[in-house]
């Protein structure tokens, strides 16, 4: 991913902090040289020093044969993005896109039965903990989870490079960030809204 300095994020927390906030992601593979992808709903782990993207793909997407035989598969993760407008410059301006990607480098392999439970298991917590009426692992019947687990196949992927772009005007002077803010705010757009939530995030902790 072509990261101009500006944008480049290197804080290792602050990009796992977003992976797990941005969780649904696009896992990419090749078959003959042709790239294939899944979107999917991923778990980061850490084992040791190591961290691991984990996940399930269905067994009838013969994508996940692909897995293991890539010497690097590709998982993106992409936050809120929202355009920019020339208008709200008080210069001369091209129109540009305000966004937040993570692209996540690794070797995969596929989880064993008891790593794909504890997988799900986690996957579930992570979702239902909040709700009125949680349905955890050990609240499904053993019968109906053992048919889904034939249907579905678990993988994990060892994290060996991370590359992550924040664009969020941070060149620009201080006036026109402010005024992207507020006309990101107005735009009734739920993308441009959640934009201007993080730009103004960023402006209070750097003041």
């Amino acid at each position: 991913m072509y990261i101009p300095k500006y944008h480049k994020v290197t804080n290792v927390a602050e990009v796992w902090d977003f992976v797990q906030k941005n969780s649904f992601g696009t896992i990419v593979t090749t078959e003959q040289g042709k790239p294939i992808a899944t979107h999917l709903p991923l778990g980061l782990n850490k084992k040791g020093d190591d961290y691991y993207i984990t996940g399930h793909i269905a067994y009838g997407n013969p994508q996940w044969r692909t897995i293991e035989t890539c010497d690097d598969v590709l998982v993106m993760f992409q936050g809120p993005n929202a355009y920019i407008s020339s208008s709200w410059y008080g210069h001369e301006e091209v129109p540009t896109w305000n966004y937040q990607a993570v692209h996540v480098y690794g070797k995969a392999s596929i989880l064993e039965k008891d790593e794909l439970i504890e997988e799900l298991t986690i996957m579930l917590e992570k979702y239902e903990k909040n709700r009125e009426n949680p349905v955890l692992w050990d609240k499904l019947s053993p019968h109906l989870l053992e048919s889904e687990l034939k249907g579905i196949v678990g993988f994990k992927i060892k994290v060996e490079e991370i590359q992550a772009a924040y664009k969020l005007s941070q060149h620009q002077n201080e006036t026109d960030y402010i005024n992207i803010i507020d006309k990101l705010q107005n735009e009734g757009d739920p993308n441009s809204k959640q934009m201007a939530e993080l730009m103004e995030k960023r402006l209070t902790n750097h003041k």
